[in-house]
C-alpha cells in the first residue's frame, strides 16, 4: 500500500512538472500598479520574493468564483510565503467586486483594470481578440511567469496540481 501511494505521489508530481506552461509564460511578468476598492494601490513589484497567483477575473463568471475559492483556500495554507491578486475589468466596478467579496468572503485584494494591464498579460490581437476568464498566472519570486492557465483548464481553478505547482517554486533556492 505505501509503495502504491509513493508511486501516486511521484506520477502526480512528475505530471505536473510536465504540465505545459503555455504560450504566455517564460517572460518577465509586465508590471503595474493598480487600486483596490479602498483606492490603495497594489503594485506587482511589492510581492518581489513571494509567488504570486494572479488571477484574471469576472465577478459573474462561475468558474472564476470556483477560482477565488480556492485561491482563498491556498492563501490560508501558504500565508505569507504567496500573495494572490485578482484584477477585473469593466463592466466590473465597486458595487459587484463588493458583492463578491461579501458573497465569497474574499480576504485577498480585488484590482480594478481598464483592460490595459490585462491586454499585457493576455496579449490579444486581430486573429485572437477575445479576452476569457478567468486567467491565472502564477508567478515566481523573481517575477517571471511560470505557469498560466486559461478559462478552459477547469480541473486547475478547482485547485487541482496548484499546491504541487507552488511547493516546486518555493522549494526552489532564491536567487542572488
Amino acid at each position: 500500500m505505501r509503495v502504491t501511494a509513493a508511486l501516486t505521489v511521484a506520477a502526480l508530481c512528475a505530471a505536473v512538472a510536465a504540465w505545459p506552461a503555455g504560450q504566455l509564460s517564460g517572460r518577465r511578468a509586465p508590471g503595474f500598479a493598480l487600486p483596490d476598492r479602498q483606492m490603495q494601490f497594489h503594485d506587482l513589484a511589492d510581492y518581489r520574493g513571494r509567488v504570486v497567483l494572479l488571477d484574471i477575473m469576472q465577478t459573474g463568471c462561475p468558474n472564476c468564483a470556483t477560482l477565488a475559492q480556492t485561491l482563498e483556500k491556498l492563501k490560508a495554507d501558504y500565508g505569507d510565503q504567496i500573495a494572490v491578486l485578482s484584477v477585473v475589468n469593466p463592466p466590473d466596478n465597486f458595487q459587484t467586486v463588493a458583492a463578491f467579496i461579501e458573497r465569497y468572503k474574499i480576504t485577498s485584494p480585488i484590482l480594478f483594470d481598464c483592460g490595459q494591464m490585462a491586454g499585457s498579460y493576455l496579449r490579444p490581437d486581430p486573429k485572437n481578440p477575445r479576452i476569457r476568464v478567468p486567467h491565472l498566472f502564477v508567478i515566481d519570486q523573481e517575477g517571471v511567469i511560470r505557469q498560466e492557465f486559461g478559462h478552459d483548464q477547469t480541473a486547475i481553478f478547482e485547485g487541482k496540481g496548484l499546491k504541487e505547482i507552488i511547493d516546486r517554486l518555493l522549494a526552489r533556492p532564491a536567487r542572488r
